[in-house]
């Protein structure tokens, strides 16, 4: 099992190397830690973006792109649908964002001739390895989906188990945060906790142990779940943090990065290919904790 995000790259090290699409190449984040994947041979990569723009990066940080496959499109959109296609045709296992928006992207992967979609559902889920927590945290959907139903959260749990599974976590512990650990008919978000809860314990969620609704402080807290009364199996030992909202999961996942010092890697699963998606304020370590675990979940 992967115990720490520096875990990712030794594994990944170790599985068949996968070839990377990153559209809209020219961001040195995304360069630098995508010639870092390289070099450690987890990937090779095919960069589509502006030719001039990348070749500047990669003399500024004096990054090796000899090697390097580089497709030339300074138009963004045609550059993320030549990334795709690269999926499509079977010339690249994965894609990663660059220099464009989120939803650019996203609209270039679930484009109906590309034919990436796998689920109804595309969510977002970020890993991070926060210093006063006792393994990995999974947290989503923070980027994706603004106010999921409760369809719409079952598809949510249901890829961020697909993720745990490829870090090795056999059956992760998930917790549907809410702002109470009862169930209020006036807060929807304790309702579809509550929901959730019963169809894992009657097999219709399966791969994960379910328990909710739970405050943030009893999921992650075995403390703060005794002093409040609560038996759970999730309480303080939580695998999976299912917010009720992409602004509550923004604001956590921003206050882990910023506030508890967190490192962390992001993907969005779903698709046909794993996508790796972080802010692209993001560092390149955390970029490049991304691709291994993106090339990780190929393999799943």
């Amino acid at each position: 099992m992967v115990k720490t995000l520096k875990d990712l790259i030794n594994l990944a090290k170790d599985k068949e190397k996968k070839i990377l699409s990153v559209a809209v190449a020219q961001d040195r984040e995304v360069l630098i830690s995508v010639i870092e994947a390289v070099k450690l041979g987890i990937i090779d990569a095919i960069l589509v973006g502006d030719i001039d723009k990348i070749e500047f990066i990669a003399k500024e940080e004096s990054l090796d792109i000899n090697n390097i496959k580089i497709i030339d499109e300074k138009d963004n959109k045609k550059a993320a649908n030549k990334a795709v296609e690269l999926i499509t045709t079977g010339k690249a296992d994965f894609i990663m964002k660059g220099m464009l928006g989120t939803a650019e992207l996203l609209k270039a992967v679930l484009n109906k001739e590309a034919n990436l979609r796998r689920k109804n559902l595309l969510s977002h889920i970020m890993i991070y390895d926060v210093p006063t927590y006792h393994k990995l945290l999974l947290l989503t959907d923070g980027g994706i989906v603004p106010y999921p139903g409760l369809n719409e959260k079952i598809a949510i749990v249901e890829n961020a188990i697909e993720v745990a599974h490829s870090l090795g976590i056999q059956t992760p512990n998930v917790a549907p945060i809410c702002a109470v650990e009862v169930v209020n008919p006036n807060m929807q978000s304790t309702i579809d906790a509550a929901a959730l809860t019963q169809m894992n314990r009657r097999g219709q969620l399966k791969g994960c142990i379910i328990d909710g609704p739970l405050a943030l402080d009893n999921a992650i807290s075995k403390e703060a779940a005794k002093h409040k009364g609560i038996k759970s199996e999730v309480a303080g030992d939580v695998d999976v943090l299912l917010v009720p909202s992409m602004e509550s999961g923004n604001f956590l996942a921003k206050s882990m990065g910023y506030l508890a010092k967190a490192e962390n890697a992001g993907i969005v699963a779903g698709a046909k290919c794993p996508i790796v998606l972080v802010s692209r304020s993001d560092t390149a370590k955390s970029k490049l904790y991304s691709i291994a675990l993106s090339a990780l979940s190929c393999n799943e």
